[in-house]
């Protein structure tokens, strides 16, 4: 295990490469699974306001679903999440492109620069995990068979999943976090 700051990371986040294939995997986190993206409370508020702007950028079964039930919800766990269309299919916010790849009407916003927030920080950080203690943030790779090709790719670049996910570490914990993590994982190398 890897400590940081109020972070505990297991060791996986360092010794596994990563890196998104788009083209092969489709976007499927943003479909699988058995409820929405997890949202911080921070996150709800935020989404309440930027629904106006984003739901130009969602489709109208999105829209739909997002009219009926809010822009945010609670799932059978009790946690606060994104709607889902159907019985838990694709979030409520994606959108699909002309290659058939599902992707974030809110990153595609925030990309257009219509809004100044990129998407849920649990879907900025995925593959990496983030459970709340009192005390600290625990880490953790989760492991999904839909990620094989981001595996394989990582893998062939020799990119690690801290160094994939490195624009979101920083965006949750800061720039001298991810430099300490730097550190931890790779020695000073200054």
């Amino acid at each position: 295990m890897i400590l940081v700051g109020n972070a505990v990371l297991s060791d996986d986040i360092k010794e596994n490469f990563f890196v998104c294939d788009l083209e092969a995997c489709k976007g499927a986190c943003c479909v699988e699974g058995d409820a929405g993206a997890p949202l911080e409370e921070e996150e709800t508020k935020i989404l309440e306001e930027i629904y106006p702007i984003v739901k130009n950028y969602i489709t109208a079964e999105g829209r739909a679903v997002i009219e009926k039930q809010g822009t945010w919800v609670i799932d059978k766990d009790g946690d606060k999440g994104t709607p889902t269309i159907g019985d838990n299919r694709e979030c409520a916010y994606a959108l699909y492109d002309k290659r058939g790849i599902l992707k974030c009407g809110i990153e595609q916003a925030y990309l257009d620069g219509k809004i100044s927030w990129k998407k849920p920080i649990s879907c900025h950080l995925y593959p990496i995990r983030v459970t709340k203690y009192e005390e600290f943030d625990a880490l953790n790779y989760d492991r999904w068979h839909l990620c094989d090709p981001a595996c394989q790719l990582g893998q062939s670049l020799k990119v690690p999943l801290y160094r994939f996910l490195k624009d979101a570490l920083v965006r949750k914990y800061g720039q001298a976090w991810y430099e300490e993590l730097l550190v931890e994982i790779e020695g000073d190398k200054r």
